[in-house]
């Protein structure tokens, strides 16, 4: 049974439809990838998982459950949480105000269990805890999406949504975002990925999906899709 299950999705946007007839899985322990042009309809699919977006057809299964008319806060609670597409942190907050919000999404059995849950943000992401006391809106954008999938990480997610993390980042800083997205994956974590970067993507991700106007039109393997020539051309500038 699939951890997360799309059947035959659909999301509009007034009478455009952004996502037409989507069916995808993501299995536990799984990195799945969504790859594609923009406009594509990646981000629009995340927003239907995580559901802040509403669907015209079809329907979201998460655990074996169908969450379709699942708020986006209680899918929370389930297990299903995003660190955005722009980051989103909070700019006036400091960085460990930051991670607290992301806290607050979930209940705690024991302070030592958040106690545990901030040092392994810190233990990812040393700069953060560098900078507990800094204001969001003053780190850089590469600590910025340190802090915006840390505090995704502080509600404790089975399946963490990532919508474009290496945006707007410098070659060095997107290696080391997808070093630790990888670790995070490798401790346990379901990811589902939407990213530009179909390189750094692809060659770490179980399977993927390439979208191209709101429909899924090649899957497999990061690898092996990584080594198919039509997606070399589309997606990597290799001719």
């Amino acid at each position: 049974m699939p951890l997360l299950e799309l059947k035959d999705l659909t999301v509009a946007y007034g009478r455009i439809e952004a996502v037409r007839g989507i069916s995808l899985t993501v299995e536990e322990g799984e990195l799945v990838t969504l790859i594609g042009a923009n406009g594509a309809g990646k981000t629009t699919t995340m927003r239907a998982v995580s559901g802040i977006r509403p669907l015209s057809h079809g329907s979201v299964w998460f655990d074996g459950k169908d969450i379709t008319r699942m708020k986006a806060h209680t899918r929370v609670l389930a297990g299903i949480v995003q660190a955005p597409e722009g980051r989103g942190v909070f700019p006036g907050m400091t960085v460990m105000e930051n991670l607290e919000m992301g806290s607050y999404a979930r209940t705690f059995d024991t302070k030592a269990e958040h106690d545990a849950t901030v040092a392994r943000v810190f233990e990812l992401f040393p700069r953060l805890e560098e900078r507990r006391s800094q204001v969001g809106g003053t780190l850089s954008g590469g600590e910025q999406q340190m802090l915006a999938i840390g505090r995704a990480l502080m509600a404790r997610p089975r399946l963490l949504l990532l919508d474009e993390p290496s945006m707007g980042l410098a070659p060095l800083v997107i290696q080391q975002i997808f070093r630790i997205i990888t670790e995070i994956n490798s401790t346990g974590t379901t990811i589902l990925l939407v990213e530009q970067n179909a390189q750094q993507a692809l060659s770490r991700s179980d399977r993927a999906y390439i979208l191209e106007s709101g429909e899924v039109i090649t899957t497999g393997g990061g690898k092996e899709l990584l080594a198919d020539p039509a997606v070399k051309q589309a997606y990597l500038g290799v001719a």
